[in-house]
């Protein structure tokens, strides 16, 4: 089996080795790699030792697209995973009798300018919150090293964190979408 060329491996890479396993980079010189695996660091000459690459390589020389397209595909992508909405998405979360509608904070003192805010940017921001809190969520109860105690406590303020929210309810357009403190 044909190795691999030095230059095709980077720092932190997955590596696969026919005895040792699956390995990560940690270290590079013209000719060897060395590679921390369960048992511990090997130095091997990718060429002559059978490695193969784990993670899946892309090559971006001559795409043909864009680069601004390419960008906003792999933005929108990672949005998407980590359950980030755009603004323009989240509007259809708000109520019918909230479009267009206004923020408007009046300070106690009548010399200090009124701040008025697109209700669309404003719920934008308290979708954001809600989606932040229920990845945050997911986190902590799939978090290997808490034990079921702290990831209750945690958990304890996140519902609390909800409640305290659920004074916006009112501006989503379904219940789904909503503040919840039963979940």
């Amino acid at each position: 089996m044909a190795g691999m060329k030095i230059e095709s491996l980077h720092i932190g890479m997955k590596v696969r080795h026919p005895q040792a396993g699956i390995g990560v980079v940690k270290g590079l010189t013209q000719q060897v790699a060395e590679i921390l695996f369960d048992e511990g660091t090997r130095r091997l000459s990718p060429e002559t030792s059978e490695l193969e690459m784990v993670e899946e390589q892309a090559t971006i020389n001559g795409l043909q697209i864009p680069l601004r397209q390419f960008v906003e595909q792999a933005v929108e992508s990672v949005l998407d995973h980590l359950g980030i909405d755009q603004p323009d998405t989240t509007v259809a979360e708000l109520g019918a009798r909230w479009n267009k509608g206004r923020v408007v904070l009046h300070p106690a003192d009548p010399t200090l300018q009124t701040k008025e805010v697109p209700l669309e940017a404003f719920f934008h921001k308290i979708v954001m919150m809600r989606n932040n809190l229920r990845v945050l969520e997911q986190k902590i109860n799939a978090h290997p090293q808490l034990s079921d105690g702290e990831k209750f406590e945690m958990q304890q303020y996140i519902t609390r964190s909800y409640g305290s929210m659920t004074t916006f309810n009112v501006l989503f357009k379904d219940k789904e979408g909503q503040f919840r403190t039963d979940a």
